[in-house]
């Protein structure tokens, strides 16, 4: 189910970084191969190697969503957990097929969200929506989804609906495209940033709390006996 581990992230940051710096270029379109666009971290990898430090392929990875200056788009389907959902926040135009399902358990886990999310999702749905989802870790259809503004659209076939999109900014000037983008993530690029900061120093010390390890000793036991 394409769970994330150090070495996806890495090559999803040096992917984006080396988009960013080819002029060629002009949009990304993030997908995923199978019936799930991500079951989130990879709990075993996480529990092997935290992503305590700035300078972890996971940080990398925030940091190259963050800073990506060209339109990204996201073709979703099935389950988009965690950092699945949470790094559509920085996506441009996100469309999801019907059987997309959205979540963010990180309390769930002992832990926090990250990404910025804890700033993109209030402003995007509103305090008391994202306050509920966040606190209970429920999960949320693509049409819940689309009512909120989290995507653009809901389509038969995700990805290629994504790539016409991609084509047809691709064709517009690509210097006024980066402009417009930078305009429009400029209100509040530092804010996120900030925001991007404190989640990841209070999720790193999250991640090695005994609040923690129990709940992913609890859903690996779950795991297990599914």
């Amino acid at each position: 189910m394409n769970a994330l581990t150090r070495g996806m992230y890495e090559g999803l940051a040096k992917g984006l970084n080396d988009a960013a710096g080819d002029f060629s270029v002009r949009a990304v379109v993030l997908t995923s191969e199978g019936d799930h666009f991500t079951a989130g971290n990879d709990i075993v990898d996480f529990m092997d190697n935290p992503p305590t430090s700035d300078s972890s392929e996971v940080a990398a990875f925030l940091a190259s969503l963050l800073n990506f200056p060209k339109p990204l788009i996201a073709a979703v389907k099935g389950n988009a957990v965690g950092v699945g959902t949470t790094m559509l926040l920085h996506c441009d135009v996100v469309v999801a097929s019907s059987t997309a399902n959205f979540s963010m358990p990180f309390v769930t886990l002992g832990l926090v969200p990250e990404a910025g999310s804890t700033f993109l999702f209030p402003s995007l749905v509103g305090y008391q929506r994202a306050a509920k989802i966040f606190l209970t870790g429920e999960s949320f259809s693509a049409d819940d989804a689309l009512g909120m503004g989290l995507i653009a659209e809901i389509a038969d076939d995700a990805f290629a609906t994504a790539t016409i999109i991609a084509e047809q900014i691709a064709l517009q000037p690509p210097q006024a495209v980066i402009n417009t983008k930078a305009l429009l993530k400029a209100r509040n690029h530092e804010s996120v940033a900030a925001v991007m900061k404190a989640e990841f120093e209070i999720f790193a010390l999250a991640l090695q709390s005994d609040e923690a390890m129990e709940a992913f000793m609890k859903f690996m036991a779950k795991k297990g006996s599914s």
